[in-house]
């Protein structure tokens, strides 16, 4: 996707025509330490879908992780199973559980609590770059 300013791709997005696209059938995947990326191409935005394994730490695999999502831009997600927990520069942290929906600012550290992975999809690609 090319760099456009915050207008510009939303135009791009608000005229895109109807479309449907799975993740059974992604347009990409990158694997990462106890994870996986899984992304749709549609309407001018990628969607990514992101599987972590219990024990992943974003500090164990950022640089995999930087590889595979662009490292040091936002997220916006929404959380679809397991439990992970943030971290950010400014000292704040919270617990995510399936059915929330976060932001996180550039500059945070996440990890999965339980046994359970964790499963986000995430639409970063909304927020102004």
């Amino acid at each position: 996707m090319s760099k456009k300013g915050k207008d510009e791709s939303a135009m791009d997005f608000i005229e895109a025509r109807a479309a449907m696209k799975s993740f059974d059938a992604p347009d990409e995947i990158r694997l990462f330490h106890k994870g996986k990326l899984e992304m749709v191409n549609i309407g001018g935005i990628r969607v990514r879908r992101a599987t972590f394994e219990p024990g992943w730490e974003s500090t164990d695999s950022m640089e995999s992780i930087l590889e595979a999502m662009s490292g040091g831009c936002p997220h916006l997600q929404y959380h679809m199973s397991g439990r992970l927990m943030f971290s950010t520069d400014d000292g704040k942290e919270f617990e995510c559980k399936a059915g929330d929906v976060s932001y996180l600012p550039v500059g945070h550290d996440a990890w999965v609590v339980g046994d359970e992975p964790v499963v986000v999809v995430d639409f970063r690609d909304l927020l102004a770059t």
